[in-house]
């Protein structure tokens, strides 16, 4: 019969995220299938190893990238880990430390995936030279960590997808820098709704998503009209023209075991049908299946 350390590595393998274990003293304890997959170093190349340098070569913490830190609020954050063949593998990792029965740090685990598996999220437009993918992946991470934390348990959640009606007209007629201006003073109008937990951030080039922490559907399309009333009363000019401004939401709460894709897409096409019904409106999406499961 198999020891509990045989069956520990065997569960571990079947996962389908990259998984370490770091003992007290920064020595890898355990490295999975897929963490060798992901990075190209072999479980026998780090085991009663300290970690290499290479592994983490970015991330959130003050005094540099350090894995056996926990990550801030134990949520997913962005790091780039460094392959066994020189290139860098961005990833959505979160750490936990590990304690023994009287509280003693015994280690930590290291759980990671590539963010590439986030690119088939539904997105808005966005321009290739705009500058807008580094922050398209960050605010992924921070959707999938808030799905996470929701699927485990934790507080409820949903997205509220945003257009500004007069955006695509105001791009044509007043150029790039006109519109560029009037988004900003929106999020900052938008921003001045949300409490200290949620968060938006832009979502294409005309489009705001945010994450906002309300407990059912009806509070989260209250939330909505809300943000609709800070957008309009958001006063921009430009060269002495007042524009006036309205936006089409599309709110969507998350929903037990649903994919990040399937909540987003619900959004997505409510925005559209608050958009294509004449703008300055809110549509609740209609829970359910969009998306196919990939």
């Amino acid at each position: 019969m198999a020891d509990r350390t045989e069956l520990l590595e065997a569960a571990l393998d079947s996962l389908p995220e990259g998984i370490a274990l770091i003992g007290a003293e920064g020595k890898v304890a355990l490295w999975n299938r897929l963490a060798e997959a992901i990075t190209g170093y072999a479980s026998a190349d780090l085991l009663s190893r300290a970690v290499p340098e290479a592994l983490a070569l970015s991330g959130p913490w003050p005094d540099g990238p350090d894995p056996c830190a926990e990550s801030p609020e134990g949520r997913s954050v962005l790091v780039h880990l460094g392959h066994k063949l020189g290139h860098n593998v961005p990833v959505a990792m979160r750490t936990l430390v590990l304690r023994d029965g009287l509280g003693k740090r015994i280690g930590t685990a290291v759980v990671f995936h590539p963010v590439e598996s986030l690119d088939a999220l539904p997105h808005g437009e966005h321009s290739e030279d705009s500058g807008a993918e580094a922050d398209l992946v960050e605010f992924e991470v921070r959707l999938e960590s808030a799905l996470e934390d929701f699927q485990e348990g934790g507080e409820s959640f949903g997205v509220l997808w945003i257009t500004v009606d007069q955006a695509h007209e105001l791009r044509k007629t007043h150029g790039v820098k006109a519109c560029e201006s009037m988004l900003a003073k929106v999020e900052r109008a938008l921003a001045n709704g949300l409490r200290p937990a949620d968060e938006i951030g832009r979502w294409g080039d005309d489009e705001f998503l945010v994450i906002s922490h309300e407990r059912t559907a009806e509070m989260l399309a209250a939330h909505a009209q809300v943000l609709a009333g800070l957008a309009r009363t958001a006063d921009f000019r430009w060269w002495g023209d007042r524009i006036s401004l309205t936006v089409s939401i599309g709110a969507a709460q998350a929903e037990g075991n649903e994919s990040l894709a399937n909540l987003l897409e619900r959004a997505r096409v409510a925005m559209h049908s608050s958009f294509h019904a004449g703008g300055n409106q809110i549509t609740p999406a209609p829970g359910g299946q969009v998306c196919s499961p990939s």
